[in-house]
C-alpha cells in the first residue's frame, strides 16, 4: 500500500532502510521531520489541525517526491494557501476525519467508576446492554462508595473515566480546594431526576418557612443537589448557611440516615427518594424539575490528559455513552433499562422502585400516585450555559472568589463541540448553539451576564 493510499503508514515505521535525503536514519524520521516543518510554519495549531497538516504533508510527499520541489511549493504559496490548493483536488479534511473515526482505539480495556444511582443509567446500562462492545471497547463499570472516592480514583488514574456530578469537573479544573487539574465534561448523563425528600414525621410541614433548624443532606458540596437546595431555600427566605444545616452524605447512606433521624430530609438523587417512600420513612416534597425543569445533574467526565492522549478511545467511549443516552431517552425502553440496572453489581434496588422513577408513575409517600413522564430524562448535550450557572452558584455561596472567566472555563470543561460532532455520527441532531437561556424558579438566567445574576440575590454569602 502506498503512502498516498494510507498517509499514516509512514508514521508506523514501515521503512527502516534509510531515507531519500541521506540525513535521517530512516524514511520514517525523514517524513516526521517534513511533518514538523509544515507544523512549524503554522504555529499554535489545534490537535485537529496538526493531524490535518500531517495528512497534507503525506499528500505533498506523493505529489513532490523530491524535497526541493516540495519546499519550493511551500515557500511560493505559504502553508495555508498550499493546504487550500491541495484540498481542491484531494479531500484533506475528509481524510483526516476518516482516520480519526476509524483509527484503532489506543486502549480497549477501560475502567469507569460510578455511584449506584439512576443518574448513572447510561454509563451503567451501556455494559449489560452492549453499547461499549458496539464501539470496540471492553469496559469494566465499577460501583464506588462516594463522590470523593470517585474523584480520587479518577485523579490517580485507577479509573480511566467516571460518572461525576456535573459541577465536579469544573471544581477540579478550577482548583477549588486543591491544585487545578484540567478536566472535561463531554456529556450530561441525566437531566432532572432529583427530589427534596423529607422525613415522614414532617408531612405537615410543607412550607419551607417552617424548616428553620432542619438538618439536610446533599451528596457532595460540588453538586447540583447542593445548589438547587440552597436556591430553593433562599427563595423561601431561608438562609442555607444560617437557618439550616447542610452536610454531605453519600447517596447510598441517605435513606438510612433519614430512618435513624440523623437528618430531616435531603435533596438527593434517585433511587434514594423513591426508596425512602418504598420503605415508608419519607415522602417526596417536590421534584427538582419543579425548581428548574431540564437542569443537568450527573455527567460523564474524564481528564484532559485522557481526552488528548487517547483520542480514538475517548471518541469510542463518548459515542457509547451518547448512544446509550439516546436509548434511555425513549420512554418505551425504560422498563427494560430498569431490569438491566437493578442487579446488585449495579444499582441494587427493586425493579419496581426503578420503574417508578424511570417511567414517571410513582407513589409520593403521602398516599398519592403521581405521573410525570419527565421526572428524569436523558440528554447528553453539555450546554456551556449550564457551566456558567453552576459557577454563579459556586461564587454566590463562597466556594470561589474573585474574577472568573466564565466563558473560557465553560468552553474548556463542557466539551459541547465534541459532543455535537459525535451525536451526528450516531444519528442524532445536536443543537446548533452551545448556550441558551433558561428559568430557575421563575427567574430568567442570561449566561452573558453572570455577575448581574449573582448580585440580584438578596441571600448570598458576602465575598
Amino acid at each position: 500500500m502506498s503512502t498516498f493510499d494510507n498517509p499514516f503508514d509512514a508514521r508506523r515505521g514501515l521503512n527502516n532502510t534509510g531515507c531519500s535525503c541521506g540525513h535521517h536514519a530512516s524514511q520514517v524520521e525523514h517524513d516526521r521531520a517534513a511533518d514538523l516543518r509544515l507544523q512549524a510554519v503554522t504555529p499554535d495549531v489545534s490537535e485537529e489541525k496538526a493531524y490535518e497538516n500531517i495528512v497534507a504533508s503525506a499528500v505533498m510527499r506523493k505529489l513532490f517526491p523530491q524535497d526541493v520541489g516540495r519546499r519550493a511549493f511551500l515557500q511560493s504559496l505559504g502553508a495555508s494557501t498550499a493546504l487550500a490548493a491541495i484540498s481542491q483536488f484531494f479531500p484533506v479534511k475528509a481524510a483526516t476525519e476518516a482516520f480519526a473515526a476509524f483509527g484503532p482505539v489506543e486502549k480497549k480495556d477501560l475502567k469507569v467508576g460510578f455511584i449506584p444511582i439512576t443518574c448513572a443509567t447510561p454509563i451503567i446500562m451501556a455494559k449489560p446492554m452492549g453499547f461499549y462492545e458496539k464501539y470496540g471497547l471492553n469496559v469494566d463499570v465499577i460501583k464506588t462508595a462516594g463522590w470523593a472516592v470517585i474523584r480520587d480514583k479518577t485523579l490517580n488514574k485507577e479509573y480511566d473515566a467516571a460518572h461525576m456530578l456535573s459541577p465536579m469537573p469544573l471544581a477540579i479544573s478550577m482548583g477549588v480546594g486543591s491544585q487545578p487539574i484540567p478536566y472535561t465534561m463531554p456529556a450530561v448523563e441525566n437531566i432532572n431526576g432529583q427530589a427534596i425528600t423529607l422525613s415522614i414525621k414532617h408531612k405537615d410541614k410543607r412550607d419551607p418557612k417552617d424548616w428553620k433548624g432542619f438538618k439536610f443532606a446533599v451528596p457532595f458540596d460540588f453538586s447540583m443537589h447542593n445548589y438547587l437546595l440552597r436556591y430553593y431555600l433562599a427563595e423561601h427566605g431561608i438562609d442555607p448557611d444560617k437557618d439550616v444545616q447542610i452536610r454531605a452524605v453519600p447517596p447510598p447512606e441517605m435513606v438510612a440516615n433519614l430512618r435513624a433521624d440523623n437528618i430531616d430530609g435531603f435533596l438527593g438523587p434517585d433511587p434514594m427518594n423513591q426508596r425512602a417512600v418504598y420503605d415508608g420513612v419519607g415522602f417526596i416534597h417536590i421534584l427538582s424539575k419543579e425548581i428548574w425543569d431540564g437542569h443537568p445533574c450527573c455527567a460523564f467526565a474524564a481528564s484532559k490528559e485522557f481526552v488528548t492522549s487517547m483520542p480514538n478511545t475517548y471518541a469510542a467511549l463518548l459515542k457509547s455513552i451518547i448512544d446509550a443516552t439516546a436509548f434511555a431517552h425513549k420512554a418505551e425502553n425504560r422498563k427494560q433499562i430498569a431490569e438491566a440496572i437493578a442487579p446488585a453489581n449495579y444499582i441494587n434496588q427493586p425493579v419496581t422502585v426503578l420503574e417508578q422513577i424511570l417511567t414517571g408513575t410513582y407513589a409520593d409517600g403521602l398516599g398519592t400516585v403521581k405521573k410525570d413522564a419527565n421526572r428524569v430524562d436523558f440528554d447528553p448535550f453539555p450546554w456551556q450555559s449550564f457551566a456558567v450557572w453552576i459557577m454563579t452558584q459556586m461564587k454566590r455561596w463562597g466556594q470561589v472568589k474573585g474574577d472568573l472567566d466564565y466563558d473560557k472555563i465553560a468552553k474548556d470543561v463542557f466539551l459541547a463541540t465534541d459532543t455535537a460532532k459525535l451525536m451526528k455520527e450516531v444519528g442524532l441532531t445536536p443543537p446548533t448553539t452551545t448556550t441558551k437561556t433558561f428559568v430557575v424558579m421563575g427567574k430568567p438566567f442570561d449566561p452573558a451576564k453572570p455577575e448581574d445574576y449573582i448580585k440580584s440575590f438578596k441571600i448570598r454569602k458576602e465575598s
